[in-house]
């Protein structure tokens, strides 16, 4: 077995370490969902059929959303900020295996961990409360294609947030402005269907919407056929790119790293 399949169950046991604390994030995540449904029910009981979402579809939305805060680790950075703030990544570049190979081997185990031990909850309570629909087998396969995509798109971008460190030398700036863009454009806050003209079209176009938005929308059967072969190659589009930028990155940080000395 090669390294970086150690390096996910490394991640995977470090996250799943905590049964208990994971359980309370979890109901955290579930007692927001409540409150979101009920201030999108208001919602589109004054605006029916808002964005092509029925009542059900919106409420079954927020549960969804909810269970994938933690996979794709929207509110979330990486440890691999605080090593490069201290001088520690020096020891990752010597490694046997890439700095991106590693850190991204460890945030999908830890993505694993937190999809076993957060999802279940919100989405189980939703549909227990609420009653909404489970997509079927296909369905299924799909959104769990897209959740593994949208994680991918999200180690993405945190990774390029914290090489950013190697210029900035703090993250509080960048990881503020990326929170705000990451909320409002994956739809964490709003459906993205409901954002108006262009701005809805933008909002769409951009990867943090195949962070939430798109496999939400593969759960409650809007991308079938076609479209979910479409919806899973926008992710796997941003994907691509966003981890070869992260690569490129990565050799300008190393080189960095030597001019400075360490």
């Amino acid at each position: 077995m090669g390294v970086l399949p150690w390096v996910w169950w490394y991640g995977f046991r470090r996250h799943t370490a905590y049964p208990l604390g994971s359980l309370a994030e979890s109901l955290t995540n579930t007692a927001f969902a409540f409150m979101r449904a009920y201030v999108l029910l208001a919602l589109w009981h004054a605006r029916p059929a808002l964005g092509g979402y029925t009542p059900g579809d919106a409420v079954a939305f927020c549960f969804i959303t909810q269970a994938l805060i933690g996979p794709v680790q929207i509110f979330g950075g990486m440890d691999l900020t605080e090593r490069i703030r201290n001088g520690d990544v020096a020891i990752d570049l010597h490694r046997p295996v890439g700095l991106q190979g590693w850190w991204l081997a460890e945030d999908l185990g830890r993505a694993a961990g937190s999809l076993l031990l957060r999802a279940g909850p919100p989405l189980a309570a939703g549909a227990l409360l609420f009653g909404f629909p489970w997509p079927g087998p296909v369905g299924l396969a799909g959104f769990a294609a897209s959740v593994v995509l949208g994680a991918l798109v999200s180690f993405a971008v945190r990774y390029l947030v914290a090489l950013g460190m190697f210029w900035l030398h703090d993250d509080r700036g960048l990881n503020a402005v990326t929170l705000v863009m990451s909320l409002f454009f994956s739809g964490m806050i709003l459906p993205l269907v409901v954002f108006p003209g262009r701005l809805g079209e933008i909002a769409q176009a951009l990867p943090w919407s195949a962070q939430i938005q798109v496999p939400a929308d593969v759960f409650l059967g809007r991308r079938t056929g076609a479209g979910l072969l479409g919806a899973l190659a926008f992710q796997a589009g941003w994907a691509a790119a966003l981890l070869a930028a992260g690569r490129l990155l990565t050799r300008a940080a190393r080189r960095k790293l030597v001019i400075h000395g360490g």
